[in-house]
């Protein structure tokens, strides 16, 4: 009948970016929750239940060209019944169902690039359904990434806590089209998690996936252990089955870190594995059948009032390793050195600046396609060997970066990054240059305006001509005409070009494709732009 919160109120000062806590709170411990102040006297709360009941009818047209006189022909309209509903089971459990949701409100993703071709990219969620109750469904290693979720045609879950124990459970049909097999894919999570003391948790994760004769399912336990509160030991063992095909593998993921998290002085230690065969379809990896270990080192100089506030210096060291190298005892795949430096200014202002030094060994994987055509001449008829394995690739790169403080009306952040790197591509070093910025421009308290800038280019070293350009230019303008009527538009433009790869910097001999059916394809040169502008108009009435 008679309860005690915990809270703190937390003011951020937007022109110093300076935090000011009701309670006093320390960065350096582990957790912040745990130093929250008491609010004390509430009696005979009753909570009520809430349930929340939103139909939906949508309707899709699509258009193209018919070829005849240049005209365009349309298809679709057929309007599409829907709906959500959110139940508040108790007031600490709630329970969300949705039937052929309505995700056209949803704003286009922002693109991305690729910067290492063995690595897959992952976007956020930004989907109503998934996103209600999403700290519920947080787990290590991204074993659960709701987005392998396309388009549900039916999803329920339950998310909150029972019994001092946060649970996430989600159980969804998704449509033919994201199937393999031509059937609705099935998925269920189970996500629990239990505080053990201020800070530290025991976590359960079960997962499965079922499209057809397909199956997946991945086990795992996680947890976290502070010690001292400026202690914390991380750890995480998950074992994933497949089966596909009829064959099945079995296979591990495992991590543990240590971090201290002092007041000048951090300090993180993390080490993880993939196996070559772990597969999960419910969760997200970028890059499997690796090991990775990182260790990173910062100490920070606080100056309070001062013109320089504070000033960051970090040395971090990274490696990756084949997994099954790691376990064999084998070599270090690729070596990164990097220094970090800092500042904050008085009055918000940000600079930094690192140095990075990498040395990145030969992956046979990616280049298992290459073929070297050994004649001129644009005939597919020549002779055709293998392409060589190189030796490493050393390279340094140089990063500066900066934000202005966040006024009322503007704010502006980026980053520069050029020197020697890897290109890809052709497997040799090249001059690169990454550049990413952002501006937030808040002309009246209706408008808001979010612009960014996204280039990569990659150059050969030998002649200066250039292998790669990618740039992704984004505008999103939002406006609130009242209360209840908003405006957005999101435009984005996506430009890829790539030059046709040579044999750089040794033989120089064109690049062929060996296809699945043995026939061969020149890696010739490609231009790709993609404009896409998303508006939307909501009314809420209230």
């Amino acid at each position: 009948k008679t309860q005690t919160w915990g809270i703190n109120i937390v003011r951020v000062v937007q022109r110093s970016g300076q935090e000011q806590t009701w309670t006093m709170t320390k960065r350096g411990a582990s957790s912040f929750l745990a130093q929250s102040g008491k609010l004390e006297g509430l009696t005979e709360l009753h909570a009520g239940r809430a349930l929340d009941i939103i139909p939906t009818l949508t309707s899709r047209v699509d258009g193209g060209p018919s070829g005849v006189g240049g005209k365009w022909d349309y298809t679709g309209g057929k309007p599409e019944i829907g709906g959500n509903i959110r139940y508040g089971i108790t007031s600490n459990l709630t329970l969300n169902a949705t039937a052929n949701p309505d995700f056209s409100q949803v704003e286009s993703d922002v693109g991305q690039f690729s910067f290492d071709p063995r690595q897959a990219i992952g976007f956020p969620e930004r989907r109503p359904f998934f996103l209600d109750g999403i700290e519920q469904f947080d787990a290590p290693s991204n074993l659960i990434y709701t987005r392998r979720i396309v388009q549900p045609v039916f999803a329920t879950k339950v998310t909150g806590k029972v019994s001092g124990t946060q649970i996430g459970v989600l159980a969804a049909v998704d449509d033919q089209t994201a199937s393999r097999n031509g059937t609705n894919p099935l998925f269920g999570i189970v996500r629990l998690s239990r505080d053990l003391g201020p800070g530290s948790r025991l976590g359960f994760l079960w997962t499965e996936q079922h499209d057809g004769s397909d199956q997946n399912r991945v086990l795992d336990i996680d947890g976290r252990v502070v010690l001292k509160k400026v202690h914390s030991l991380t750890f995480s063992g998950a074992m994933a089955r497949n089966e596909r095909l009829g064959v099945v593998t079995t296979a591990p993921l495992w991590s543990a870190g240590y971090r201290y998290n002092g007041r000048a002085f951090r300090s993180s230690w993390q080490m993880s594995g993939i196996d070559d065969d772990f597969r999960t379809s419910s969760g997200f990896i970028s890059r499997p059948g690796i090991a990775h270990g990182n260790i990173s080192n910062s100490y920070t100089i606080l100056r309070p009032a001062k013109t320089l506030e504070s000033l960051t210096g970090e040395v971090v060291l990274d490696g990756t390793w084949r997994y099954q190298d790691l376990i064999d005892g084998g070599p270090i795949q690729d070596r990164k050195m990097h220094f970090n430096f800092n500042a904050r200014f008085k009055g918000g202002w940000g600079l930094g600046a690192s140095l990075l030094d990498e040395n990145f060994g030969y992956d046979p994987s990616i280049y298992a396609n290459y073929r070297i055509k050994q004649n001129d001449g644009s005939s597919s008829s020549g002779t055709y060997t293998a392409f060589p394995e190189q030796p490493r690739l050393p390279n340094r790169d140089y990063l500066v970066q900066g934000n202005t403080p966040v006024s009322k009306y503007f704010q502006m952040n980026g980053f520069i990054l050029w020197g020697k790197d890897e290109n890809f591509f052709e497997w040799q070093s090249g001059n690169i240059i990454f550049i990413n910025a952002g501006a937030t421009i808040r002309p009246t308290d209706q408008l808001r305006i979010n612009l960014s800038y996204n280039h990569q280019t990659v150059n050969r070293i030998t002649d200066g001509s250039r292998v790669s350009l990618q740039i992704v230019p984004r505008a999103r303008v939002e406006y609130q005409l009242s209360r209840a009527f908003q405006v957005r538009l999101v435009s984005q433009y996506v430009l890829e070009t790539r030059d046709s790869l040579r044999d750089e910097g040794r033989t120089n001999l064109p690049i062929y494709y060996a296809r699945g059916d043995g026939s061969l394809a020149r890696a010739a040169a490609f231009r790709d732009g993609n404009l896409r502008t998303d508006l939307l108009f909501s009314y809420f009435p209230n």
